[in-house]
């Protein structure tokens, strides 16, 4: 990323979450309650457990917006926590020898690598940075560029399409909006679009939950109204899709992601997997999507379609075998208040933090240090 650059602080349990984004054009019109909004849709799901129902997540601008419009600066942002006053003597900044030390890693989680990197004795130090709950300031400053990119025509929209092995049967087209499909997908507790898989799902998460354990899934993200040319074939490092991997995969518990209709690419020939094209009213058009919006590094103007798969999450209540750090007896692992399914939460995670990657790249081709001069060279210069 070279226009746009975000930071976050902050731990899991501590006062509060903190982030700076910059590069952002001035005159962009922001306000918090259209963060807020991004930020409750995260905190909702069929299996998330007993943290999303202490914290009611609101931002607090704090610099970069005056009246209403971005000015330009590093935009800075504060969300608190409210679990932090339970959590007031063991999140102590200063010297508090009293709080009991974390010694037993959960197998999949960052413990036990994260102890060795960074010479811990404890645990805490770890899970408190390495837990999701940093991907609440994510989606806060990425909504920042979600706005710039929706003031451009571009929409963003996900949906869940596993479960475990219970899968959904809808099937993005070309005619689908996708606000329309947020609409839909926000009135299910998993973020199904298919009902009867919807109600499986549903199941398959409460029996996990009942067992002390936890499922994972996979979800789709779409962007539309693209134009072509995001990113480039010229260097590695500014294809587009290898941008969108790197933030997307950094998001906890990603497993992989896949661009285009992964079934089709993987088992037919190519004459059968190419988008083709014809020509209509005087315009190129594509007859399939099944790159997924993607060719060469660049975005094509069609839809573009990603997929992400996303493991069980490793914080279990029927705890795992493990061995302490300290003593190297074998015991079960720590446990701690965990979800017994995210996927529909991540969903909305990597809607959201997808805004970082494209906005990136729109001001990486058009620029503009306003967004009025941002919307002129747009106008000027956006193939579609």
């Amino acid at each position: 990323m070279n226009k746009i650059n975000f930071l976050t602080a902050g731990e899991s349990h501590g006062k509060a979450l903190v982030g700076i984004v910059e590069g952002v054009p001035a005159g962009l019109s922001v306000d918090e309650e259209y963060i807020n909004t991004q930020l409750s849709r995260r905190q909702k799901g069929h299996g998330r457990g007993g943290r999303m129902k202490i914290e009611k997540d609101q931002v607090e601008i704090l610099s970069g917006v005056r009246n209403g419009k971005t000015i330009g600066s590093p935009i800075s942002l504060m969300i608190k926590n409210l679990d932090w006053k339970n959590w007031k003597d063991i999140m102590s900044v200063g010297v508090n020898k009293s709080v009991d030390k974390v010694t037993l890693p959960r197998p999949g989680h960052a413990d036990l690598a994260g102890v060795k990197k960074y010479d811990f004795d404890d645990i805490r130090n770890v899970i408190e940075r390495s837990s999701a709950r940093e991907t609440t300031m994510r989606v806060a400053l990425s909504c920042i560029c979600r706005k710039l990119i929706e003031d451009l025509g571009i929409s963003l929209c996900s949906h869940v399409t596993a479960i475990q092995n219970i899968e959904s049967s809808f099937v993005f087209g070309k005619d689908d909006l996708a606000n329309n499909i947020n609409e839909r997908a926000d009135s299910s507790s998993v973020r199904c679009l298919d009902v009867n898989a919807e109600s499986d799902m549903i199941d398959a998460i409460d029996s996990a939950r009942k067992n002390g354990d936890s499922v994972g899934g996979q979800f789709e993200v779409i962007a539309t109204g693209l134009p072509y040319g995001l990113g480039s074939y010229t260097h590695w490092d500014r294809k587009l899709h290898a941008q969108i991997s790197g933030m997307l995969m950094s998001i906890n518990a990603m497993k992989s992601i896949e661009f285009g209709n992964i079934d089709t690419i993987r088992n037919q020939t190519g004459s059968n997997v190419h988008d083709q094209m014809h020509s209509e009213d005087g315009k190129i058009k594509r007859i399939t999507n099944n790159s997924g919006g993607l060719e060469g590094g660049m975005s094509n103007a069609q839809p573009l379609v990603l997929r992400m798969t996303m493991k069980p999450l490793s914080s279990l209540v029927k705890p795992l075998d493990s061995v302490d750090i300290n003593s190297k007896e074998e015991k079960k692992a720590h446990t701690e208040r965990s979800d017994s399914c995210a996927v529909p939460a991540a969903s909305i995670i990597a809607e959201n933090t997808l805004s970082f990657v494209l906005a990136d790249a729109i001001l990486d081709k058009f620029g503009g240090d306003s967004m009025e001069q941002l919307k002129n060279h747009y106008k000027i210069s956006a193939k579609f």
